[in-house]
């Protein structure tokens, strides 16, 4: 007889739709389905999805005939059996989150349940990098995401959620849904605890307070005793329920051998409580229930706003991450057959319909329709941007009024939008410099804490032994470094998303810190301080050449490159019956080769053309004027000469005022002619100005700048200008440059407005002000509150205040960073 199969469980439920795998209700709006043996069934997220498919396909699908319960909520959702087969390690589960990289490594994308502080961070590093076949370990302190990179060979990745579940902590794939109901579940538990602790308290001090204000003898010993049995039994729950995490982790830490700011404040709670009831039973001696509920409330009240505050300010990739549907709709060949199709499953050349009110999926042209496009999430901006046919849209932005049909040109991975969003969380996976510092600093101080208290309660022992263990505790308690390690966190995170919405995306986790510092600004001249756009304003051919064929010839050559001329001469060129160009070399900063129907051709700089041309420069050639100029010649003979004309960003003047108001250094280096580059310079107000650089001489030049001792900004966003992006101490790239530009970057400029860098600048710099308040506050409440505890003018009660207060103005010092003044 087959057994029940829990369609009990059902995939409904009085709440609507449950997962079919984890049992979990089905977020509105969400279409993943899984087909279990012919029958399609819901999932709530790609996780699970995932995972249901590897069952499916591994052959064990009567798993779920067999099972008596869906797996319990917030646990990793793997079956015990097939855990056992190291699922985990099943290719096609691992597609949905696991990257393979060159030389046979795979880097994946983890949620690590169980991060409390930067303590947990530094321990998941360590014991991870132990592993033989790990290559990297980054782990996000606000996020809670861990990027690990390793060797297919000489590690499996079950092995390393094993090792992460070793000591202590669970991992699982991310998954941006996931992520938020694992931010909703720890929300919830953290305000219960709260809660708990805070009725503690109060109920605690009812009975406390009398005690405070009777004169000796007014109290008789039954009514004392009383008083005391009911604190210890309202002050259990606290302890056991509220504080239990500080008593976890600390065992945890002591278990491996090292000193994490739990250890502190477990062992001032459970030694005062265990006084207490010591007390309590003996029904004599002094009790601390009221100092223990009142610090666990504190130290928790501060905790959950911090919490509030990192999530807040972390919500920057995962929104990005939402942006896109899950499903799109794509248009046959002929353009008359609408089908649903996956997101996923787009290929480039693809025609997608987009309706007014829905969501572009991919980037790519218009093909047909007039519309207005909301570019929001790239520009900041909320107002429309007209799109015709001819214009390019990105994935993620909103469709407005009329149906657009589009071709998609980068779909999935290789979308500006997912360019963006790994940017923001290789940023978020990297930990700055002065974070690192302060995570040291944070371990040695609790180390010296503890023999400090140690030695404190040994004096107090000699001297007055029934005061030892409340200054004992109250010097445990009122030094904890929470403080001192929030300090910094806190700030760079909340730093990270004010300048999000300023603008300016962070790529790079020492990019603030040396924002702020920088000294010396070098921009690069076409697409970064004018608009990029060239537009072809004359064309002269020699005798026997006419304007058509010189253009279909530069066409050709220019389809394989990205440059800002290579775009207008390809715009300026004919659409249809260009040539094929075989055997193009690109030279960043000089030109293009090629070879046209046997012939070979250049085509760029006169210096770099004139190698082939061989002749003199033709006469007409050389009175020529334009923001660029460039030439085209075969073997043997000059062809033509191209003229083009740029714009100037609008915000480039205020940009570089406002820079040099601030005592910073400017300098242009280019590629262009020096007629060009020096008319920008004059306009700009800027001497040092040099042109005809290739990206070897912006190298060289800025590496000598570094040599006199500046801190050099880099603004560009060419490919010619990733050797000097990557040189620099703090490089920013246009949003609207090449690939290679913005991978190099440590700071992405959304938009076309310059003078966003100037306002984030002024964030950086603000944050790092921040910073330094944080760290001074954190140290003079330690030097002013350890030497007062130890000698006993402070009570365990008031200890708890004064370190929960401490670590709550950290994290609202750091708030005010998000403020605009």
């Amino acid at each position: 007889m087959r057994p029940i199969v829990p369609s009990a469980l059902s995939t409904s439920s009085s709440a609507g739709i449950v997962c079919f795998h984890c049992g979990q209700p089905v977020p509105a709006g969400t279409v993943l389905f899984v087909p279990v043996e012919g029958i399609p069934r819901q999932m709530c997220c790609a996780g699970c999805q995932a995972v249901c498919e590897a069952i499916v396909t591994g052959g064990l699908a009567d798993y779920y005939q067999h099972r008596q319960a869906f797996p319990d909520r917030g646990e990793v959702v793997l079956p015990p059996a097939l855990a056992e087969l190291g699922l985990f390690d099943h290719p096609e589960f691992q597609q949905a989150f696991v990257r393979p990289l060159a030389g046979g490594e795979r880097e994946a994308d983890l949620i690590l349940e169980g991060i409390t502080c930067a303590a947990c961070v530094w321990l998941n590093e360590r014991h991870l990098a132990t592993l033989s076949g790990v290559v990297a370990v980054q782990v996000n302190y606000a996020t809670r995401r861990a990027r690990i990179r390793w060797r297919e060979e000489d590690v499996r990745l079950s092995q390393i959620l094993a090792a992460v579940a070793a000591i202590g902590y669970r991992a699982h794939p991310y998954d941006p849904q996931r992520s938020e109901l694992l931010a909703q579940k720890e929300r919830r538990t953290a305000l219960w605890r709260l809660f708990v602790a805070g009725f503690g308290m109060m109920q605690v001090m009812m009975y406390a307070f009398p005690a405070y204000i009777a004169a000796e003898g007014d109290i008789s010993v039954v009514a004392g005793g009383l008083m005391r049995w009911a604190s210890m039994v309202l002050t259990l729950p606290v302890v056991l329920y509220s504080a239990a995490p500080f008593f976890s982790r600390a065992w945890r830490d002591l278990r491996l051998l090292r000193l994490g700011m739990d250890v502190p404040v477990a062992l001032g709670v459970g030694a005062a409580f265990v006084a207490s009831v010591w007390a309590t039973l003996r029904g004599a001696g002094e009790v601390y229930f009221d100092s223990v509920t009142m610090f666990v409330f504190f130290l928790l009240g501060a905790r959950y706003l911090e919490m509030l505050a990192r999530q807040r300010a972390t919500r920057g990739a995962e929104t990005l991450g939402r942006l896109l549907p899950v499903f799109a709709r794509r248009l046959s060949a002929d353009g008359v057959v609408e089908e649903q199709v996956a997101v996923s499953s787009l290929a480039v050349g693809d025609v997608l319909l987009v309706r007014p009110g829905e969501t572009i999926v991919a980037d790519g042209v218009v093909r047909a329709g007039v519309s207005e496009v909301n570019e929001a999430w790239l520009t900041g901006e909320s107002l429309p941007v007209a799109k015709q046919q001819g214009s390019r849209v990105l994935g993620g932005s909103l469709n407005g009024t009329g149906a657009l049909e589009i071709e998609a040109q980068q779909v999935g991975e290789a979308t500006r939008l997912a360019t963006i969003r790994r940017l923001m969380e290789r940023a978020s996976a990297e930990r700055p410099r002065i974070v690192a510092q302060a995570d040291r600093v944070s371990l040695v101080f609790t180390v010296l804490l503890l023999v400090l208290a140690a030695g404190v309660g040994v004096y107090w022992w000699w001297s007055e032994p029934a005061r030892a263990l409340s200054i004992c505790v109250a010097v445990l308690v009122v030094s904890c470094p929470c403080a001192l390690s929030l300090a910094t966190p806190v700030a760079l995170t909340v730093a990270t998303d004010a300048l999000a919405r300023a603008g300016l995306l962070v790529t790079r986790g020492h990019a603030i810190e040396t924002l702020a510092r920088a000294n010396h600004f070098v921009f690069d001249k076409t697409g970064t301080l004018t608009t990029g756009r060239l537009r072809l304003v004359n064309v002269a051919c020699v005798e026997g050449e006419s304007r058509e064929s010189v253009l279909a010839l530069a066409t050709a050559l220019e389809l394989h490159s990205e440059h800002a001329v290579a775009r207008a001469l390809v715009d300026a060129g004919p659409k249809a019956e260009v040539p094929i160009a075989d055997e193009v070399r690109i030279h960043p900063g000089q030109g293009v080769l090629g070879q046209v129907k046997g012939v070979r051709l250049a085509l760029g700089r006169e210096d770099f053309v004139a190698e082939l041309a061989v002749q003199a420069l033709p006469v007409s050639f050389v009175s020529a004027q334009g923001d660029s100029v460039v030439f085209l010649a075969r073997e043997g003979a000059w062809l033509a000469m191209f003229v083009l004309a740029d714009s100037v960003r609008g915000a480039a003047s205020a940009l570089i005022s406002g820079l040099r108001a601030e005592g910073c250094g400017i300098s242009i280096f280019s590629g262009d002619g020096r007629l060009p580059v020096r008319a920008l310079a004059d306009r700009l107000g800027v001497e040092d100005a040099r042109a005809e650089l290739l990206p070897e001489g912006k190298y060289a030049q800025l590496t000598a700048l570094q040599a006199q001792g500046k801190i050099v900004a880099m603004v560009g966003d060419g490919i010619n200008d990733a050797p000097v992006l990557a040189q620099a101490q703090v490089s920013i790239a246009m949003a609207g440059g090449t690939e290679l530009a913005r991978n190099q970057a440590d700071l992405v400029l959304l938009g076309d407005d310059l003078e966003r860098l100037l306002l984030g600048r002024q964030i950086a710099r603000k944050t790092q002000a921040i910073i330094r308040e944080n760290l001074i506050w954190a140290f003079a409440y330690n030097l002013l509150a350890i030497p007062a505890a130890a000698l006993g003018w402070v009570t365990p009660w008031m200890a708890g205040i004064g370190m929960g207060g401490s670590s709550l103005l950290v994290v609202l010092n750091a708030l005010r960073i998000a403020r605009r003044n």
